[in-house]
């Protein structure tokens, strides 16, 4: 194996400006709901259907929700970066004000998402200082057709289509 340095400033810039959709991952620890949100989700798999994303090992909130064993992918819209700021929120400021529902799979669904994407933990593998997280999933639903959520260069915004 070839042995390369890179600079990790470098490499947060450089893949930076390749943008990516934000989600909310939630799950239940106890009665609360515990979410953390991502910009590395993406779909895996059609037969079975995966769908995987990257928490850094750092998280706290990845723990309660591997715990859990099930979560909700929730696509995020261009309208709710309030929710995002809630979700990164510390101590009992995470969640104030966000509005879900539980669905019948014991997790939160949050109100007005673009989509929702329940799924039981089908794997969790080392990947550097990050877990590659699988799910098999068992619901899903388009919520309302609205622009997605994105990330680029450390900034939020939504699509705007170019003609």
């Amino acid at each position: 194996m070839t042995t390369t340095t890179i600079d990790p400033a470098e490499f947060r810039k450089v893949l930076g400006s390749y943008p990516t959709g934000v989600c909310v991952i939630t799950a239940l620890d106890g009665e609360r709901p515990a979410g953390m949100v991502v910009g590395s989700f993406t779909s895996v798999s059609l037969d079975p259907p995966l769908v995987g994303f990257f928490p850094d090992k750092s998280s706290s909130s990845w723990p309660l929700i591997e715990k859990h064993g099930h979560f909700c992918v929730n696509v995020m819209g261009a309208d709710q970066q309030g929710v995002c700021r809630a979700v990164t929120a510390r101590g009992e400021q995470k969640f104030v004000g966000v509005d879900y529902a539980l669905s019948d799979h014991n997790l939160p669904i949050i109100a007005n998402s673009i989509a929702s994407i329940e799924c039981e933990l089908y794997s969790v593998t080392e990947a550097g200082d990050h877990w590659f997280v699988l799910g098999k999933v068992l619901r899903m639903e388009i919520v309302r057709e609205d622009d997605p959520m994105l990330f680029h260069k450390g900034r939020y915004g939504g699509f705007a289509e170019r003609l």
